[in-house]
């Protein structure tokens, strides 16, 4: 197997940086900002029985939204990319704590007030590639492989820590979807608690185990493969579907069939590669269906401690209905968590699944690498076992 090396650096305000693959510079010099303002905190709402994290320090964030077809603008230097505030060097991939976060390890403490609440948690930044352009379908397959690991790594060690409910990594895909740089990246953030929707699904998983003595997910999967109209892509190793109750018009869910492959920890060598494949092959489609770069959400869903029924998903969330209209929460689907498709789930699977991306040179899916920490500098961070 491959391995992959991680090198831990910390910048001089104390938060961490990960280097994956070779070590090719360091940050002696840097100047520490300032510390995260005391506003940073929750505040739980008693009458929806949920928390609302207030971080007004986002306000101030980077902004340099730049489309992968369009030239990068010069004045506005991505802070992302080799030599940035960031990583002063250049890397292969690499990820950080969140500059401003959400959520801190550390937070400051909250106003005074019965329904505050510390903003506790992890929020990290993770880079796909060092370069400023580019997407899960213009990854090269060491690339997509190594992505893959860190994936793994970053989440497996949150979900470690007994301080958290619930980890994700996530992808903000174009601005349409709030994304305020374009370098190819997504996010992971680590609760101290479970959001709403996460602890219903664990509630749901529970009583269908209770009432039925049954995993619903097996059973959700088996009415999805009975029902080839919604289907996207054949794979051995994961579903890739329209959900029949889609919310958004090209939801695509990219679920594990295997009962107990609960989190990205739990992947095989074969399931890693077929994960690269179906992750990548969907972008493909998303990228033709409209003739440009589909904007979307993409959620990693691991399971929470103690939901054994609970099987690992990509879900895929794009905004559009159309090529020129974007599907918005209004007012009913905002105040009511009703959501309203205007695309029959059939009709959206249909259309991305007769789609034929351009011919692209034989591209091969590569085992994912296994992480080793490395202390100190190496020549070269992968290797071979």
């Amino acid at each position: 197997m491959s391995v992959l090396a991680r090198h831990e650096l910390r910048h001089a305000d104390g938060r961490r940086l990960f280097i994956y693959g070779e070590l090719r510079g360091d940050l002696d010099g840097e100047i520490a900002p300032d510390a995260p303002p005391p506003q940073l905190h929750q505040r739980f709402d008693p009458l929806l029985a949920q928390r609302t994290a207030i971080a007004p320090a986002r306000n101030t964030r980077p902004y340099a939204p730049v489309r992968e077809d369009e030239d990068v603008d010069s004045d506005v230097p991505c802070p992302l990319c080799p030599g940035g505030p960031e990583i002063p060097f250049p890397y292969e991939l690499a990820a950080f704590e969140n500059r401003w976060p959400t959520f801190m390890e550390h937070p400051p403490p909250p106003p005074q007030h019965p329904h505050a609440l510390p903003a506790r948690g992890r929020c990290e930044v993770l880079l796909y590639t060092s370069s400023h352009v580019g997407s899960l379908r213009t990854l090269a397959p060491a690339e997509l492989a190594r992505l893959v690991a860190m994936w793994t790594d970053r989440s497996t060690e949150l979900w470690a820590d007994s301080a958290y409910r619930f980890v994700m990594v996530f992808e903000n895909r174009g601005a349409e979807v709030g994304a305020t740089l374009s370098h190819p990246h997504g996010q992971l953030y680590a609760f101290d608690h479970l959001p709403p929707i996460i602890e219903r699904r664990v509630d749901a998983l529970a009583t269908y185990r209770r009432d039925r003595r049954a995993c619903l997910t097996c059973e959700t999967l088996a009415e999805d493969a009975a029902e080839p109209q919604r289907r996207i892509l054949e794979d051995e190793h994961f579903s890739v579907s329209v959900p029949y109750a889609a919310r958004w018009p090209y939801e695509v869910h990219v679920r594990a069939w295997r009962h107990g492959l609960r989190r990205l920890g739990d992947l095989s060598g074969p399931e890693a590669v077929a994960l690269s494949r179906c992750a990548r092959e969907l972008v493909r489609r998303y990228d033709v269906l409209f003739g440009f770069d589909l904007p979307y959400m993409m959620t990693i869903m691991e399971a929470p401690e103690g939901a054994d029924d609970w099987h690992l998903a990509l879900e895929f969330m794009p905004v559009h209905r159309s090529a020129v209209k974007l599907k918005i929460r209004a007012s009913v689907e905002t105040a009511t968590g009703l959501f309203i498709n205007d695309v029959e789930p059939e009709r959206s699977a249909g259309e991305l699944a007769g789609l034929i991306p351009d011919p692209e040179p034989e591209y091969e899916y590569l085992p994912v690498p296994e992480v080793v920490a490395v202390s100190g500098r190496a020549e070269s961070g992968i290797g071979s076992r």
